[in-house]
């Protein structure tokens, strides 16, 4: 009866844990997209350096920075998670 209790605690401790460790992964991947989506908008008029900024202000760093035409595609981590986001301020773009 022990040892089915011991196991039984063991199995829900591993369970909690992975739960755990797959909130703190979503909350980076939601936090990542956040970040940037503020750092592509910042960077339509402020170049890389307002990217970087607001990319900061959201909890990541700017990791990736590609402006072509009008369209300004930005990469940010947060912790383990990376995200991509583009903005432009031309109407016509896709």
């Amino acid at each position: 009866m022990v040892l089915l209790v011991t196991v039984a605690v063991v199995i829900a401790a591993t369970a909690a844990v992975a739960t755990a460790e797959l909130g703190v992964a979503m909350v980076q991947r939601q936090r990542a997209q956040t970040a940037a989506d503020a750092a592509a908008l910042a960077a339509v008029d402020g170049g890389m350096g307002a990217a970087a900024r607001l990319a900061s202000r959201n909890g990541g760093r700017l990791v990736g920075f590609v402006e072509r035409t009008s369209v300004v595609t930005v990469t940010v981590r947060v912790g383990d998670a990376v995200a991509t986001a583009s903005a432009t301020d031309d109407p016509s773009s896709p």
